[in-house]
């Protein structure tokens, strides 16, 4: 009897099926790289062989399977998979291509969708996003998917009330269906209703613990009620089924700092950081803690990750500069006083010089040090001409 469970549990393991129950246990606990290699795997799977046949090729991205020669190459359930994996992983871009590609193979499905309707809101796609909600109502209106979609149309124009009806009416379709309740709190927040919010992450959360959306709504929820010993619990919960989601650590740094513990905050900024922080909040946060601190090495470390994020970001918009903001101007005259104190002129000029086109008080703080450094190196030239100066008469005395 042990033998047959054996080979059964072994025949198992082998099978394409086990490896979409994997697929689905990955996703729904955040370990999307995972999700991505196995199905890169049944991409590459044949009818010959179920098995691992690609072992090379598992840690491959998954983005283009029109040249997968495997058994479930057209499969529209990994193609979903793949687009959700990416929108866990907030590769927005990838996701919303598996997304378009999807749609192309099956203009009918509905599954997921919700979950491409928030990649348009995030990205502010509000033609693509209506697009989205008129293919979902004429091809089910009676979906809680399609008022989700709906819902989150109506919220990208701000009509919050509408928003709410329409993420209502999914709940009464599906009163389990977690994407409503959690974006139903998200809208709730938006109207200053907190009360209702936290009832509906509260909801969320009974639906499914491992919804991390739900706790840092509720986070977000008691930080605006400034009750910040319940946003920090509920934080906590969020970075536990998240660890390696910047946004959950800035978010708890943030409340160690109202709470005024300084170090716990560094801490958590610190694993932001190390977490790609894209945004650059932890990068700022710190930068300012390391000054008030006296490590001022730390803090130019802290202000020159800022600048290479900003102009991370001035790449991807094709090398168009964005103008300076607040947080920028403070990094470039920080670093700009750095490099004069260390008598790297060359560099804090080029710092300083790029706050003369900015409209605050820095660019007067920068005027101010770019006449001190022109003093210092006239200085320097004059005493190194006085010197040569000295030793030719010397070498010509009687």
């Amino acid at each position: 009897m042990t033998t047959t469970t054996g080979s059964c549990t072994s025949t198992l393991a082998n099978h394409w099926m086990y490896y979409c129950f994997l697929i689905h246990v990955f996703l729904e606990q955040q370990q999307d790289e995972q999700a991505l290699q196995l199905v890169s795997q049944l991409l590459f799977t044949t009818t010959d062989d179920q098995s691992n046949r690609h072992p090379s090729l598992l840690h491959q991205k998954v983005e283009d399977s029109s040249h997968y020669q495997g058994l479930f190459v057209q499969s529209n359930y990994l193609k979903a998979m793949t687009a959700v994996a990416y929108y866990n992983l907030r590769d927005f871009d990838t996701a919303q291509e598996h997304f378009l590609e999807l749609c192309q193979r099956d203009p009918f499905r509905l599954e997921q969708m919700d979950v491409f309707s928030n990649i348009l809101y995030v990205k502010e796609s509000k033609a693509e996003l209506s697009h989205l909600a008129h293919c979902a109502i004429r091809n089910d209106k009676y979906r809680p998917e399609t008022c989700c979609i709906v819902g989150n149309y109506y919220s990208l124009k701000r009509q919050h009330e509408k928003a709410v009806q329409y993420f209502q009416r999914a709940l009464k379709l599906d009163r389990s269906y977690l994407s409503a309740w959690t974006l139903m709190g998200h809208e709730f927040v938006e109207m200053k209703n907190t009360a209702a919010a936290i009832e509906a992450y509260r909801r969320a959360v009974d639906i499914s613990p491992r919804d991390y959306r739900a706790w840092y709504g509720l986070g977000q929820t008691y930080e605006i009620l400034n009750m910040q010993l319940y946003a920090l619990f509920y934080y906590r919960k969020a970075a536990t089924l998240r660890p390696y989601d910047a946004r959950m650590w800035c978010a708890m740094g943030g409340c160690y700092l109202s709470l005024d513990k300084r170090s716990e905050a560094i801490r958590s900024y610190e694993r932001a950081v190390s977490n790609h922080d894209r945004e650059g909040i932890a990068t700022q946060r710190l930068a300012t803690l390391y000054k008030e601190n006296g490590d001022f090495e730390k803090a130019a470390k802290c202000y020159q990750r800022h600048l290479d994020l900003q102009q991370r970001d001035n790449d991807d918009n094709d090398g168009n500069l964005t103008p300076l903001d607040e947080a920028t101007a403070e990094a470039l005259l920080y670093l700009a006083y750095y490099h004069k104190d260390h008598m790297n002129y060359n560099i804090a000029i080029r710092y300083a010089s790029r706050l003369i086109e900015y409209p605050g008080q820095e660019k007067e703080q920068a005027k101010a040090l770019l006449r001190e450094i022109q003093s210092r190196i006239d200085s320097q030239r004059t005493f190194a001409s006085s010197r040569a100066n000295e030793k030719v008469e010397f070498s010509f005395s009687p």
